[in-house]
């Protein structure tokens, strides 16, 4: 089956990947997951995971790459990609500044392509042991490549065409970690991406329980909603996951 063999490709890229990135001076985490999708599709799907990041002195490089795939009765049923970098430098002891460029690709959703750059400052609320709490804002340039749909109204079909919609916006995060104990840690990541036309939030709440010094087990629930969707198209997915996670190097509470 396809699903199987794109799986396979995309797990050895990411563990070469992740090796590559260790060997740099990297660190950071790959996780392999099975999860459900309900929204405008509802499917089982697998996904893989990586999530790097690098300091050096008051700058802080990371990135993620992530890959959902699924098939429902052997027919395609998702197929989404996303990608992104960051760069943070620190300006006091809790003031940040950020730059950041993000890629969106699903081909099961009203748009073909999403992508935006921007950046602003964000603030480490708490700096804890045992919890972490950041936020972020700033402006930025949203592309949204949306699809052509056609809908039925009234027993008249109305077709509205692709277009290319480019919008100044505003972008938004906030990042939760707590450690229960050495083993067990909570994360709650929330990220808002306003514009004119259409405003997109996604929540990320995750349990992660550490299986080796290497190796954890995760449970996650992923909300994406978009305030504008265009015709045809369901607001809001959720996704429900179980991930086997592979950690290297200085590692976040996470």
């Amino acid at each position: 089956m396809m699903i199987r063999s794109t799986a396979t490709l995309a797990l050895c890229l990411s563990g070469s990947a992740l090796v590559a990135s260790a060997q740099d001076g990297w660190s950071g985490e790959g996780s392999f997951s099975a999860g459900y999708t309900t929204g405008n599709t509802e499917t089982t799907d697998l996904g893989l995971a990586v999530k790097l990041d690098r300091e050096a002195g008051l700058w802080t490089y990371s990135a993620e790459a992530a890959a959902d795939y699924g098939e429902t009765d052997e027919v395609e049923t998702k197929n989404r990609w996303f990608l992104a970098g960051e760069i943070d430098r620190q300006l006091g002891d809790r003031l940040f500044g950020f730059v950041r460029s993000s890629y969106e690709s699903d081909e099961f959703s009203g748009f073909d392509s999403r992508l935006f750059v921007g950046g602003g400052l964000g603030y480490e609320i708490l700096d804890g042991e045992k919890t972490t709490w950041s936020v972020q804002g700033g402006p930025g340039l949203k592309i949204d490549e949306v699809k052509e749909t056609t809908v039925t109204v009234k027993g008249t079909p109305v077709t509205t065409p692709a277009s290319t919609e480019e919008s100044f916006s505003l972008v938004g995060g906030s990042e939760f970690r707590h450690q229960f104990n050495d083993s067990v840690r909570f994360s709650n990541d929330t990220d808002i991406l306003y514009a004119e036309e259409s405003t997109q939030i996604g929540n990320v709440s995750a349990l992660t329980a550490s299986l080796t010094n290497t190796l954890s087990a995760r449970f996650s629930f992923e909300v994406r909603h978009d305030t504008n969707p265009p015709p045809g198209f369901e607001a809001t997915d959720t996704v429900t996951r179980a991930s086997v996670v592979y950690t290297f190097g200085k590692q976040k509470d996470g």
